[in-house]
């Protein structure tokens, strides 16, 4: 809550000065408690929910006069949103408290010394041992008394399992590049190399994902498979619904988890739950799957974070072993899911007997070549950055595609407003004459995805439009 500005930023303090508290989620029921407190006499400088909660879990540990491990659990349980927290009392400064709901949260555990992190991406370069926390749980991090595991439902102790990390240290560095989306989309064609490893041995090898084998009666059977996902992962999930409609025929439905959660849908035993997301830790993906998994439908998880929510959640799934993303945009976890998303719908479809061997054989030829055409485009980043600089000044661009090429342009709409800070909208080429038509003028440049197949024909003719109206045309080709 409140403008992104210093008096909002993190960690907020106390009123007295002695507690400062770090929150990554939303607290819904910020104003009815900070209501309360007002009542009480305290001061609020800031805008936000965190505070909020920092004084709270203040006035109860005065009130009752307990510890800080006390009066955040009962601070908590008056809580009604999303939480990943570290809280620090300055009176006793080998302590600090963590918790989480709905919010990722990992705790790396080192020699006498622990680290705090939303992942372990920031500590991996000090220890690859790490903790999840799992949501309603809370970690009392004493350095002389070490770590004590609760669950807050319970107010029981736990034994927390302490994860022996994988990853590389490189992974987590810039690498010789401005910055780490920089790196992340150069490193697209190794990342679907990884994605392919064991699964697309050669062209001429089946396609082998062992969830798919082990649980292929469950595909076999659906009658239905919807997506849960959101941002980016959405976009991926909706390229999904036209790869498994048309190499599946099984019927697709893609949901905005945020959307989904809050409605009733209707889920039956036979259907078959997709959760998609990079890190395994979206907040409004993980609530979609639990209402899925007590609906009764089995879940499918995909994601890239080994051990995250969603692998621990859902029934069973796929890693897309795209590798470390540290940049906010996605870049190459786009790239793997939907490379993944597509050899899942190929390799279905191939055993249930509803695609025909020479298409088959030809799409998987293609897919093997998807690194190598990566680079191919990747060798021309200077033409394309030399491209970039004629756009400069505008203020608002337009992203068509027609069939597999409408959620590209979503996603190449979002990925500009994201980065750029501009206004950008990404819509099916067909729908241009229903609206967005009428904004175009020598001022709107619109970037359209015109590759060879595809209704190529119906997109030049939306290019005519476009250039009948003066719009300034940036063609994929």
């Amino acid at each position: 809550h409140g403008a992104p500005n210093q008096i909002n930023s993190h960690p907020h303090v106390s009123n007295s000065g002695e507690i400062s508290l770090v929150h990554n989620g939303i607290i819904e029921n910020y104003h009815s408690l900070k209501s309360v407190l007002l009542k009480k006499g305290y001061v609020f400088k800031s805008d936000t929910d965190s505070e909020v909660l920092v004084n709270l879990i203040e006035d109860i540990k005065k009130t009752k006069k307990i510890k800080l491990g006390k009066a955040t659990y009962f601070a908590l349980k008056q809580v009604v949103g999303a939480y990943a927290i570290a809280v620090f009392d300055s009176t006793n400064p080998t302590e600090i408290i963590t918790a989480k709901l709905g919010s990722p949260l990992a705790i790396g555990v080192g020699e006498s010394e622990y680290y705090i992190g939303s992942d372990p991406s920031p500590f991996l370069e000090f220890t690859k041992r790490c903790i999840y926390l799992n949501d309603n749980e809370m970690a009392i991090i004493n350095l002389k008394k070490g770590l004590t595991l609760r669950d807050i439902k319970k107010d029981s102790i736990i034994d927390p399992f302490i994860e022996e990390l994988k990853h590389d240290i490189e992974e987590v560095e810039k690498g010789g590049y401005d910055h780490f989306m920089l790196k992340e989309i150069f490193e697209q064609p190794k990342s679907i190399k990884d994605t392919f490893r064991g699964r697309l041995l050669s062209p001429s090898l089946p396609i082998k994902i062992s969830s798919i084998e082990m649980h292929f009666d469950k595909f076999s059977s659906a009658n239905r498979i919807i997506f849960i996902s959101c941002g980016t992962s959405w976009h991926a999930s909706l390229l999904a619904e036209y790869y498994f409609e048309e190499l599946i025929r099984i019927p697709v439905e893609v949901e905005y988890a945020s959307e989904f959660r809050y409605r009733n849908p209707v889920i039956n035993k036979g259907d078959i739950v997709i959760p998609v997301s990079q890190s395994g830790e979206t907040a409004d993906t993980l609530a979609a799957i639990k209402m899925a998994k007590e609906k009764g439908a089995f879940l499918y998880g995909i994601c890239n974070v080994v051990g995250s929510t969603i692998a621990r959640e859902t029934d069973t799934g796929v890693y897309t072993h795209a590798g470390s993303e540290i940049g906010v945009a996605s870049t190459k976890a786009f790239s793997c899911q939907i490379s993944l998303l597509l050899l899942m719908a190929l390799d279905i479809g191939k055993r249930l007997g509803r695609i025909e061997e020479i298409r088959y054989q030809k799409i998987i030829k293609e897919l093997a070549a998807i690194p190598k055409t990566i680079e191919s485009v990747l060798s021309k980043s200077k033409h394309i950055e030399d491209i970039s600089e004629n756009f400069l000044e505008a203020s608002n661009f337009l992203y068509l595609g027609r069939g597999y090429h409408f959620p590209i342009a979503l996603e190449g709409a979002l990925k500009l407003k994201e980065i750029s800070y501009i206004h950008a909208e990404g819509y099916p080429a067909a729908e241009m004459k229903h609206g967005p038509i009428a904004l175009i003028d020598k001022y709107m440049p619109v970037v359209i995805i015109a590759t060879n197949k595809s209704n190529y024909h119906k997109v030049v003719s939306n290019i005519m439009e476009i250039k009948a109206r003066g719009g300034r045309i940036i063609a994929i080709v």
